[in-house]
């Protein structure tokens, strides 16, 4: 088979499943009741591109660069993979003798680093429109040879200069690598770098919150939620929406995922655990806007939140609404008899079937007392971090 067979993947299949693979990797992804793709979809209208594990925003020009420094070597794919990562671990170095410290991905673990900032940013380089081969990086090293070759022979036909820009693997507008990017690297962005983000989030995500943020300057604003945002009434229409419904879901989901961790105290028989969960059970329930809550159209949010790169399965639908349905009701009780318990029960026993904390002692014994414990926030730290550099340029 090709080594080029990759162009021949639909898109939109291509993209989900290079999200599944970096969402794999993420430490805050734990989905112990099944909506981690209601979570993503709403992440990926709102701020695509981003992941949880990104740090800074100049990694999205730092990989392009170190990658176009393979482009000319004559190694085979294996040898180029140990080339990148080489350069890539000099990155760290060259990061600390600028005199960064924080968000250096491979900072402590040097050579050891199994995470390389080229399989974080990899995807989000892609979405936003400054990575155009279509492929992984392993794709990347076993193509490039041939990428390049086909390249150069399209290139000396004539009248075929579209086909020459789809063997372009970088946008033809990225910034010139710094001379010193290996010897002493800084986070902060220039002017021209920080202007080419926004013109390829503008040209690729126009009409995502990111973008809107990342435009207007007033994206770094310092709040936990970006419902939150002083800006927000300022916000596009459509946007203003979704971040509507992020909240609420937000909001009301917490409820299921704090009754989860209250079940499996008892169960593990922690009664500092259970006197935790059982305070956080009646503050969500004091906190909670009812008003919105009841107005909420679980039909608008669906239709809202619809992202190609995430299928919603039908289980996942009924376990909100029957959870909505409860919450409307004043029904969400903290014993292990109540309907929500079972609903919470019975959702985490059909994913995880076996190992299922509730079915499987030994599982549960393992279970380190939290999980998602924390209100959804949509990737919005990472978003608030990448529009603070931007706003930083300079």
């Amino acid at each position: 088979m090709s080594s080029l067979a990759w162009i021949d993947f639909d898109e939109a299949e291509r993209q989900r499943a290079q999200r599944i693979m970096v969402l794999f990797q993420e430490r805050e992804t734990r989905d112990e009741l099944g909506l981690g793709g209601i979570r993503d979809s709403i992440a990926d209208h709102l701020f695509p591109g981003t992941s949880t594990i990104q740090t800074r925003l100049r990694y999205m020009l730092f990989i392009p660069w170190l990658f176009q420094m393979l482009e000319e070597s004559t190694e085979g794919s294996d040898q180029l993979e140990i080339e990148a990562r080489a350069l890539e671990n000099r990155l760290a170095n060259a990061l600390k003798a600028g005199g960064e410290s924080n968000g250096i991905i491979g900072r402590d673990a040097g050579a050891d680093l199994q995470r390389l900032p080229s399989s974080v940013y990899w995807a989000g380089l892609g979405t936003w429109g400054i990575r155009l081969f279509m492929g992984s990086t392993d794709n990347f090293f076993s193509s490039l040879h041939q990428l390049r070759s086909r390249s150069r022979r399209v290139r000396k036909s004539e009248g075929v200069a579209a086909e020459a820009q789809a063997f372009q693997i970088w946008s033809p507008s990225l910034p010139c690598r710094p001379k010193e990017l290996l010897g002493a690297a800084r986070f902060r962005l220039t002017s021209d770098e920080a202007a080419f983000i926004i013109e390829r989030l503008v040209s690729k995500q126009p009409r995502s919150l990111l973008t809107f943020l990342a435009r207007s300057g007033a994206g770094s604003a310092d709040c936990a939620n970006i419902w939150e945002h002083p800006d927000l009434a300022d916000f596009p229409d459509e946007t203003r929406r979704l971040v509507g419904h992020s909240e609420v879901f937000s909001s009301v989901m917490l409820g299921a995922a704090l009754l989860y961790n209250l079940l499996l105290s008892e169960l593990r028989e922690k009664r500092d655990w259970l006197e935790k969960y059982e305070s956080r059970l009646q503050e969500w329930r004091a906190g909670l806007d009812m008003p919105a809550v009841r107005a909420w159209s679980l039909d608008a949010f669906w239709q809202d939140i619809d992202h190609r790169a995430h299928r919603i399965r039908p289980a996942a639908k009924r376990f909100v609404a029957e959870w909505l349905a409860l919450v409307r009701a004043g029904s969400v009780g903290e014993g292990g008899l109540t309907r929500a318990a079972h609903m919470v029960q019975d959702r985490e026993r059909r994913l995880k079937t076996s190992q299922s904390r509730f079915a499987n002692r030994a599982v549960r014994d393992r279970w380190n007392g939290a999980s998602g414990v924390e209100p959804l926030s949509f990737r919005w730290a990472q978003a608030r971090s990448h529009l603070r550099d931007l706003a930083d340029a300079g």
